[in-house]
């Protein structure tokens, strides 16, 4: 297996240029997959995991996901880049404290958002303290691992370009290496966002058919995820195969 410095050195050198694809596996068997189809990187899900656990969205818990992280990075040479939502904690020294933790699992990456509940995001200045506290300890140990912030504005539908470039730019400002609105669809508003923050990298979610990664790649973008689309098209079919079976009980 790789070690961490190679990974996340692997990990950087891809977001320096072009685009690629980060798919999100949900456990080991799925990432080892993705590996042999020659991926060069791969995401969690923080709702990929959870459904793995019977769970929904933001009800797992840090260690939960730190034990997830163990499986994924145990699994793959390749690099994994950490969906860790808002850090697990409100304040900037929980996040720190949690962002640590979390490195110790042998990511390469991971994203920190500005969530602070159902439909609320953190005041701004309150999300860039929490960004600038996760570069401060990533930077502390030295591992050079990538940051990546997140505004959750489109995905509770405050969908204003403004909003979020606002946010994003901030964030950069505060040291994350790479910036990410999930839920940002339109491609005046993707060009707009990469411009923005250039140079560092845009990630960008795809969330329906019509979003194709030359296109983005075209825009600008450097990297494209799909969330928990991976994991949701497995349980589909699981729900399918088992339906079928559970017509023919007697």
């Amino acid at each position: 297996m790789s070690d961490q410095s190679t990974r996340i050195t692997a990990f950087r050198a891809l977001h320096e240029r072009g685009c690629f694809i980060l798919p999100n596996p949900w456990d080991a068997g799925s990432a080892k997959r993705l590996e042999k189809l020659g991926f060069k990187a791969l995401a969690s899900s923080s709702s990929a995991a959870a459904w793995t656990l019977g769970l929904n969205d933001h009800q797992i818990t840090i260690e939960q996901v730190l034990d997830h992280l163990d499986r994924l990075c145990a699994a793959t040479d390749l690099p994994v880049n950490a969906d860790f939502e808002s850090g697990f904690a409100d304040s900037p020294e929980g996040v720190a404290a949690n962002v640590k933790r979390a490195l110790g699992t042998g990511i390469a990456g991971l994203s920190i958002e500005d969530q602070a509940g159902p439909g609320q995001l953190y005041p701004l200045d309150m999300a860039v303290a929490r960004i600038r506290a996760a570069r401060a300890v990533i930077d502390a140990g030295g591992t050079g691992a990538l940051l990546v912030a997140r505004t959750e504005a489109y995905l509770n539908d405050l969908k204003d370009v403004s909003l979020a470039v606002d946010r994003l730019t901030a964030f950069a400002e505060a040291g994350a290496d790479c910036l990410f609105a999930p839920g940002m669809t339109e491609a005046a508003e993707i060009a707009e966002t990469v411009k923005a923050v250039a140079p560092k990298p845009v990630n960008v979610l795809i969330m329906n058919p019509d979003m194709r990664v030359a296109d983005l790649a075209a825009l600008g973008v450097r990297r494209v995820s799909v969330g928990g689309a991976l994991a949701a098209a497995a349980w589909r079919g699981f729900d399918a195969a088992a339906a079928s079976l559970a017509e023919q009980m007697v």
